[in-house]
Protein backbone atom coordinates (compact mmCIF):
# COMPACT_ATOMS: atom_id res chain seq x y z
CA UNK A 1 0.00 0.00 0.00
CA UNK A 2 2.84 2.20 -0.33
CA UNK A 3 1.51 4.00 -3.27
CA UNK A 4 -1.16 5.91 -1.01
CA UNK A 5 -0.54 9.04 0.26
CA UNK A 6 -2.39 10.96 3.00
CA UNK A 7 -2.73 14.56 2.98
CA UNK A 8 -4.03 16.92 5.63
CA UNK A 9 -6.08 20.24 4.27
CA UNK A 10 -6.59 22.68 6.54
CA UNK A 11 -10.06 23.37 4.23
CA UNK A 12 -12.42 21.57 2.29
CA UNK A 13 -12.20 24.24 -0.38
CA UNK A 14 -8.16 22.59 -1.09
CA UNK A 15 -10.46 19.40 -2.62
CA UNK A 16 -12.18 19.37 -5.58
CA UNK A 17 -15.97 19.99 -4.95
CA UNK A 18 -16.58 17.12 -7.88
CA UNK A 19 -14.44 14.43 -6.14
CA UNK A 20 -15.72 14.55 -2.86
CA UNK A 21 -19.20 14.88 -3.66
CA UNK A 22 -18.73 12.14 -6.53
CA UNK A 23 -17.41 9.53 -3.29
CA UNK A 24 -20.02 10.71 -1.17
CA UNK A 25 -22.87 9.67 -3.95
CA UNK A 26 -21.15 6.08 -3.71
CA UNK A 27 -21.60 5.69 -0.17
CA UNK A 28 -24.41 3.60 1.01
CA UNK A 29 -25.47 6.00 3.61
CA UNK A 30 -25.05 9.51 2.05
CA UNK A 31 -26.22 12.84 3.83
CA UNK A 32 -26.39 16.51 2.39
CA UNK A 33 -24.32 17.40 5.36
CA UNK A 34 -21.54 15.54 4.27
CA UNK A 35 -21.49 17.51 0.84
CA UNK A 36 -18.58 19.47 -0.07
CA UNK A 37 -20.58 22.35 -0.06
CA UNK A 38 -22.19 22.22 3.51
CA UNK A 39 -18.69 21.78 4.76
CA UNK A 40 -17.59 24.78 3.27
CA UNK A 41 -20.29 26.76 3.83
CA UNK A 42 -19.31 25.76 7.76
CA UNK A 43 -15.93 26.82 7.07
CA UNK A 44 -15.98 29.90 5.09
CA UNK A 45 -18.79 31.39 7.39
CA UNK A 46 -17.15 31.07 10.26
CA UNK A 47 -19.49 29.09 12.23
CA UNK A 48 -16.87 25.53 12.72
CA UNK A 49 -13.40 27.41 12.50
CA UNK A 50 -10.33 27.68 15.41
CA UNK A 51 -11.87 30.62 16.97
CA UNK A 52 -15.41 28.56 17.61
CA UNK A 53 -12.53 25.58 18.97
CA UNK A 54 -13.25 23.41 15.54
CA UNK A 55 -9.58 23.58 13.57
CA UNK A 56 -10.31 22.01 10.69
CA UNK A 57 -8.14 19.39 9.19
CA UNK A 58 -9.63 17.60 6.51
CA UNK A 59 -7.83 14.15 5.69
CA UNK A 60 -7.61 12.88 2.48
CA UNK A 61 -6.41 9.59 0.71
CA UNK A 62 -4.58 9.95 -2.72
CA UNK A 63 -3.52 7.36 -5.32
CA UNK A 64 -1.54 9.58 -7.39
CA UNK A 65 -3.68 11.98 -8.30
CA UNK A 66 -6.99 10.37 -7.72
CA UNK A 67 -9.17 10.72 -4.21
CA UNK A 68 -9.63 7.61 -2.62
CA UNK A 69 -11.00 8.52 0.85
CA UNK A 70 -11.75 11.42 2.83
CA UNK A 71 -13.10 12.99 5.56
CA UNK A 72 -13.67 16.06 7.60
CA UNK A 73 -11.68 16.08 11.11
CA UNK A 74 -11.52 18.21 13.62
CA UNK A 75 -9.37 19.02 16.39
CA UNK A 76 -11.25 20.55 19.68
CA UNK A 77 -10.33 22.23 23.02
CA UNK A 78 -14.10 21.47 23.97
CA UNK A 79 -17.00 18.99 23.98
CA UNK A 80 -19.69 21.33 22.51
CA UNK A 81 -21.80 21.05 19.29
CA UNK A 82 -21.13 17.23 19.27
CA UNK A 83 -24.28 15.43 20.86
CA UNK A 84 -22.32 12.48 21.81
CA UNK A 85 -21.12 13.61 25.42
CA UNK A 86 -17.98 12.80 26.57
CA UNK A 87 -17.90 15.45 29.48
CA UNK A 88 -16.91 12.53 32.58
CA UNK A 89 -14.15 11.40 30.49
CA UNK A 90 -12.72 14.84 30.10
CA UNK A 91 -13.62 14.89 34.11
CA UNK A 92 -11.81 11.97 34.42
CA UNK A 93 -8.67 12.84 32.99
CA UNK A 94 -8.69 16.55 34.70
CA UNK A 95 -9.01 14.75 38.47
CA UNK A 96 -5.98 12.79 37.02
CA UNK A 97 -3.84 15.77 36.28
CA UNK A 98 -3.46 14.64 32.37
CA UNK A 99 -5.26 16.72 29.79
CA UNK A 100 -8.21 15.62 27.50
CA UNK A 101 -8.21 18.58 25.04
CA UNK A 102 -7.22 18.75 22.34
CA UNK A 103 -8.87 15.88 20.91
CA UNK A 104 -10.21 15.04 17.60
CA UNK A 105 -13.45 14.21 16.21
CA UNK A 106 -14.41 13.29 12.31
CA UNK A 107 -18.28 14.19 12.66
CA UNK A 108 -20.32 17.07 10.96
CA UNK A 109 -20.18 20.07 13.29
CA UNK A 110 -23.42 20.75 15.43
CA UNK A 111 -25.62 18.09 13.45
CA UNK A 112 -26.23 14.58 15.31
CA UNK A 113 -27.52 12.95 11.68
CA UNK A 114 -26.35 9.50 11.19
CA UNK A 115 -25.13 8.26 7.88
CA UNK A 116 -21.71 8.05 5.95
CA UNK A 117 -18.71 9.85 7.52
CA UNK A 118 -15.19 7.96 6.07
CA UNK A 119 -16.05 8.78 2.34
CA UNK A 120 -14.00 6.02 0.64
CA UNK A 121 -13.89 3.99 -2.83
CA UNK A 122 -13.56 0.69 -1.08
CA UNK A 123 -13.30 -0.93 2.34
CA UNK A 124 -10.05 -1.16 1.75
CA UNK A 125 -9.37 2.78 1.20
CA UNK A 126 -11.48 2.88 4.63
CA UNK A 127 -9.50 1.09 6.65
CA UNK A 128 -6.37 2.93 5.45
CA UNK A 129 -8.26 6.29 6.23
CA UNK A 130 -8.85 5.27 9.61
CA UNK A 131 -5.32 3.70 10.11
CA UNK A 132 -4.22 7.68 8.85
CA UNK A 133 -6.32 9.16 11.34
CA UNK A 134 -5.10 7.18 14.57
CA UNK A 135 -1.74 7.86 12.82
CA UNK A 136 -2.37 11.59 13.27
CA UNK A 137 -3.48 11.76 16.39
CA UNK A 138 -0.72 10.21 18.05
CA UNK A 139 1.39 12.61 15.94
CA UNK A 140 -0.08 15.53 17.08
CA UNK A 141 -0.18 14.21 20.43
CA UNK A 142 -3.99 14.01 20.39
CA UNK A 143 -5.63 12.84 23.64
CA UNK A 144 -8.17 10.84 22.06
CA UNK A 145 -10.23 10.19 18.49
CA UNK A 146 -14.37 10.10 17.91
CA UNK A 147 -16.40 9.11 14.74
CA UNK A 148 -19.74 10.67 15.34
CA UNK A 149 -22.84 9.17 14.22
CA UNK A 150 -21.17 7.06 12.24
CA UNK A 151 -22.03 4.21 9.00
CA UNK A 152 -22.23 0.49 8.95
CA UNK A 153 -19.07 0.43 6.79
CA UNK A 154 -17.25 3.47 8.93
CA UNK A 155 -18.26 1.29 11.94
CA UNK A 156 -16.36 -1.62 10.44
CA UNK A 157 -13.56 -0.47 9.44
CA UNK A 158 -13.18 1.47 12.94
CA UNK A 159 -13.89 -2.42 14.35
CA UNK A 160 -11.11 -3.68 12.77
CA UNK A 161 -8.72 -0.73 13.64
CA UNK A 162 -9.29 -1.48 17.18
CA UNK A 163 -11.66 1.18 18.10
CA UNK A 164 -14.05 1.27 21.03
CA UNK A 165 -17.80 1.76 19.95
CA UNK A 166 -20.71 3.59 21.37
CA UNK A 167 -24.72 3.66 21.40
CA UNK A 168 -26.74 6.46 21.88
CA UNK A 169 -30.40 6.82 20.70
CA UNK A 170 -32.53 8.88 18.21
CA UNK A 171 -35.96 8.81 17.69
CA UNK A 172 -36.99 9.00 13.42
CA UNK A 173 -40.51 8.56 11.69
CA UNK A 174 -40.99 5.90 8.88
CA UNK A 175 -43.16 6.51 6.24
CA UNK A 176 -45.69 3.37 6.20
CA UNK A 177 -47.27 4.28 2.53
CA UNK A 178 -49.75 6.24 4.41
CA UNK A 179 -52.30 7.91 2.11
CA UNK A 180 -52.60 11.26 3.79
CA UNK A 181 -52.13 12.45 7.67
CA UNK A 182 -55.32 11.02 9.10
CA UNK A 183 -54.68 7.99 7.52
CA UNK A 184 -51.13 8.07 9.74
CA UNK A 185 -53.32 9.18 12.69
CA UNK A 186 -55.34 6.06 12.17
CA UNK A 187 -52.47 3.84 12.72
CA UNK A 188 -51.39 5.21 16.25
CA UNK A 189 -53.43 3.81 19.58
CA UNK A 190 -56.67 6.08 20.77
CA UNK A 191 -55.13 8.13 23.53
CA UNK A 192 -52.05 9.02 20.67
CA UNK A 193 -54.10 10.24 18.40
CA UNK A 194 -56.32 11.81 20.83
CA UNK A 195 -52.88 13.78 22.14
CA UNK A 196 -51.90 15.20 18.29
CA UNK A 197 -55.36 16.21 17.37
CA UNK A 198 -55.65 18.28 21.08
CA UNK A 199 -52.20 19.76 20.61
CA UNK A 200 -52.55 20.46 16.77
CA UNK A 201 -56.08 21.94 17.50
CA UNK A 202 -54.98 24.31 20.15
CA UNK A 203 -52.23 26.12 17.63
CA UNK A 204 -55.38 26.16 15.23
CA UNK A 205 -57.33 27.94 17.65
CA UNK A 206 -54.69 30.34 18.27
CA UNK A 207 -55.03 31.85 14.78
CA UNK A 208 -51.39 29.86 13.47
CA UNK A 209 -51.51 28.76 10.28
CA UNK A 210 -48.39 27.32 8.29
CA UNK A 211 -47.04 28.09 4.87
CA UNK A 212 -43.94 25.86 3.29
CA UNK A 213 -41.24 27.19 0.89
CA UNK A 214 -38.89 24.72 -0.58
CA UNK A 215 -35.16 25.28 -2.32
CA UNK A 216 -35.63 28.42 -4.07
CA UNK A 217 -38.48 29.48 -3.54
CA UNK A 218 -37.32 30.32 0.04
CA UNK A 219 -37.11 34.20 -0.32
CA UNK A 220 -34.17 36.28 1.01
CA UNK A 221 -37.15 37.89 3.64
CA UNK A 222 -37.86 34.23 4.79
CA UNK A 223 -34.47 33.27 5.51
CA UNK A 224 -33.96 35.99 7.08
CA UNK A 225 -36.96 35.50 9.15
CA UNK A 226 -35.66 32.04 9.92
CA UNK A 227 -32.50 33.35 11.02
CA UNK A 228 -34.55 36.32 13.79
CA UNK A 229 -36.26 33.18 14.89
CA UNK A 230 -33.11 30.51 15.43
CA UNK A 231 -31.17 33.24 16.92
CA UNK A 232 -33.76 34.32 19.31
CA UNK A 233 -34.40 30.58 20.58
CA UNK A 234 -30.77 30.13 21.14
CA UNK A 235 -30.06 33.52 23.12
CA UNK A 236 -33.47 32.76 25.12
CA UNK A 237 -31.36 29.85 26.31
CA UNK A 238 -28.40 31.80 27.45
CA UNK A 239 -26.45 31.01 24.38
CA UNK A 240 -25.12 32.64 21.14
CA UNK A 241 -26.59 30.52 17.82
CA UNK A 242 -23.76 28.22 16.60
CA UNK A 243 -24.59 28.94 12.93
CA UNK A 244 -23.70 32.30 11.32
CA UNK A 245 -26.38 34.17 9.46
CA UNK A 246 -23.83 34.04 6.46
CA UNK A 247 -23.81 30.10 6.83
CA UNK A 248 -27.34 30.08 5.65
CA UNK A 249 -26.55 32.65 3.27
CA UNK A 250 -24.22 30.18 1.61
CA UNK A 251 -26.85 27.56 1.76
CA UNK A 252 -29.68 29.27 -0.28
CA UNK A 253 -26.90 29.94 -2.62
CA UNK A 254 -25.08 26.51 -2.89
CA UNK A 255 -27.65 24.00 -1.72
CA UNK A 256 -31.06 25.42 -2.05
CA UNK A 257 -32.87 21.94 -2.83
CA UNK A 258 -31.58 20.56 0.50
CA UNK A 259 -33.83 22.89 2.66
CA UNK A 260 -37.40 23.10 3.47
CA UNK A 261 -38.95 25.96 5.28
CA UNK A 262 -42.16 26.20 7.21
CA UNK A 263 -43.21 30.11 8.33
CA UNK A 264 -45.99 29.90 11.04
CA UNK A 265 -48.26 33.46 10.75
CA UNK A 266 -50.94 35.19 12.73
CA UNK A 267 -52.71 37.61 12.00
CA UNK A 268 -50.68 37.88 8.35
CA UNK A 269 -47.76 38.07 10.21
CA UNK A 270 -45.05 35.58 10.16
CA UNK A 271 -44.38 34.51 14.45
CA UNK A 272 -42.29 30.89 14.13
CA UNK A 273 -40.42 28.71 11.83
CA UNK A 274 -39.21 25.63 11.65
CA UNK A 275 -36.01 24.70 9.03
CA UNK A 276 -36.38 20.87 7.36
CA UNK A 277 -33.15 19.71 5.30
CA UNK A 278 -33.56 17.22 2.41
CA UNK A 279 -31.75 14.22 1.26
CA UNK A 280 -30.04 15.68 -2.25
CA UNK A 281 -28.87 12.40 -4.12
CA UNK A 282 -31.33 11.57 -7.20
CA UNK A 283 -31.83 7.85 -7.16
CA UNK A 284 -32.41 7.64 -3.42
CA UNK A 285 -35.50 7.55 -1.30
CA UNK A 286 -36.01 11.16 0.27
CA UNK A 287 -35.28 11.77 3.86
CA UNK A 288 -36.19 14.69 5.54
CA UNK A 289 -34.26 16.32 8.54
CA UNK A 290 -35.56 18.04 11.61
CA UNK A 291 -32.65 20.42 12.07
CA UNK A 292 -33.62 24.37 13.55
CA UNK A 293 -36.82 26.15 14.61
CA UNK A 294 -37.69 29.33 16.60
CA UNK A 295 -40.44 31.90 17.58
CA UNK A 296 -41.36 35.05 18.20
CA UNK A 297 -43.87 34.90 20.46
CA UNK A 298 -45.74 31.85 22.46
CA UNK A 299 -48.13 29.87 21.37
CA UNK A 300 -48.98 26.53 23.19
CA UNK A 301 -47.98 23.44 21.42
CA UNK A 302 -46.19 25.42 18.82
CA UNK A 303 -43.59 23.75 18.52
CA UNK A 304 -44.94 20.19 18.02
CA UNK A 305 -46.82 21.58 15.19
CA UNK A 306 -43.53 23.35 13.69
CA UNK A 307 -41.20 20.59 14.13
CA UNK A 308 -43.14 17.27 14.01
CA UNK A 309 -47.12 17.68 12.35
CA UNK A 310 -46.36 19.78 9.57
CA UNK A 311 -43.41 18.11 8.31
CA UNK A 312 -44.37 14.63 8.75
CA UNK A 313 -47.97 15.75 6.88
CA UNK A 314 -45.65 17.08 4.39
CA UNK A 315 -43.72 13.84 3.82
CA UNK A 316 -46.49 12.15 3.51
CA UNK A 317 -48.04 14.39 0.95
CA UNK A 318 -44.59 14.20 -1.24
CA UNK A 319 -43.37 10.51 -0.17
CA UNK A 320 -40.60 10.67 1.74
CA UNK A 321 -39.76 7.34 3.20
CA UNK A 322 -38.27 8.64 6.76
CA UNK A 323 -38.11 12.02 9.22
CA UNK A 324 -35.52 11.76 11.40
CA UNK A 325 -36.26 14.10 14.57
CA UNK A 326 -32.53 14.47 15.69
CA UNK A 327 -30.77 13.95 18.46
CA UNK A 328 -32.31 12.72 22.24
CA UNK A 329 -35.99 13.32 23.03
CA UNK A 330 -38.05 10.74 24.57
CA UNK A 331 -41.26 12.92 23.79
CA UNK A 332 -40.92 12.21 20.51
CA UNK A 333 -42.43 8.98 20.80
CA UNK A 334 -46.06 9.96 21.71
CA UNK A 335 -45.64 11.55 17.98
CA UNK A 336 -44.68 8.65 16.49
CA UNK A 337 -40.87 8.50 16.49
CA UNK A 338 -39.78 5.76 17.07
CA UNK A 339 -36.20 4.60 18.89
CA UNK A 340 -33.11 4.02 16.92
CA UNK A 341 -29.83 3.10 17.77
CA UNK A 342 -26.93 5.25 16.58
CA UNK A 343 -23.13 4.28 16.58
CA UNK A 344 -20.13 5.98 17.14
CA UNK A 345 -16.19 5.10 17.54
CA UNK A 346 -13.69 5.88 20.46
CA UNK A 347 -9.95 5.84 20.54
CA UNK A 348 -7.57 6.83 23.49
CA UNK A 349 -4.40 7.60 23.77
CA UNK A 350 -3.49 6.31 27.21
CA UNK A 351 -3.73 2.34 28.12
CA UNK A 352 -5.19 2.81 31.40
CA UNK A 353 -8.02 5.30 30.06
CA UNK A 354 -8.88 3.26 27.28
CA UNK A 355 -9.38 0.15 29.65
CA UNK A 356 -11.56 2.17 31.53
CA UNK A 357 -13.33 3.95 28.78
CA UNK A 358 -13.94 0.26 27.47
CA UNK A 359 -15.56 -1.37 30.84
CA UNK A 360 -17.70 2.10 30.62
CA UNK A 361 -18.98 1.50 27.31
CA UNK A 362 -19.80 -2.24 28.67
CA UNK A 363 -22.09 -1.68 31.22
CA UNK A 364 -23.71 1.62 29.17
CA UNK A 365 -24.11 -0.57 25.94
CA UNK A 366 -26.03 -2.75 28.17
CA UNK A 367 -27.90 -0.09 29.38
CA UNK A 368 -28.67 0.95 26.09
CA UNK A 369 -30.00 -2.11 25.40
CA UNK A 370 -32.41 -2.47 28.21
CA UNK A 371 -33.34 0.91 27.37
CA UNK A 372 -34.41 0.11 23.85
CA UNK A 373 -36.65 -3.15 24.94
CA UNK A 374 -38.42 -0.50 27.66
CA UNK A 375 -39.05 1.82 24.99
CA UNK A 376 -40.48 -0.69 22.79
CA UNK A 377 -42.88 -2.07 25.28
CA UNK A 378 -44.22 2.17 24.94
CA UNK A 379 -45.15 1.64 20.73
CA UNK A 380 -47.60 4.91 20.03
CA UNK A 381 -49.09 2.89 17.07
CA UNK A 382 -52.09 0.20 17.89
CA UNK A 383 -49.74 -3.08 16.81
CA UNK A 384 -46.22 -3.07 16.87
CA UNK A 385 -46.31 -0.44 14.05
CA UNK A 386 -42.71 1.02 12.43
CA UNK A 387 -39.55 0.72 14.16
Amino acid sequence: MNDYVIRVLSSPSDVSAQAWNALLAAQAEPSPFMRHEYLVALNDSRSATPESGWMPQFVTLWQGDELHAACPFYIKDHSYGEYVFDWAWANAYEQHGLAYYPKAVVAVPFTPVPGTRLLARDAASRTLLVQGLVALCKQEELSSLHLLFGAEADIAACTEAGLMLRNTVQFHWTNAGYAHFDAFLASLSHDKRKKIRQERRKVADAGVSFRWSRGADISKADWDFFYRCYERTYREHGNPPYLTRDFFRRMAATMPEAWLLFVAERDGKPMAASLIALSTEPDAPLVAYGRYWGALERVDCLHFEACYYQPLAWCIEHGAARFEGGAQGEHKMARALMPVKTTSAHWLAHPSFADAVERFLEREGEGIENYMDHLGERSPFKSAGPS
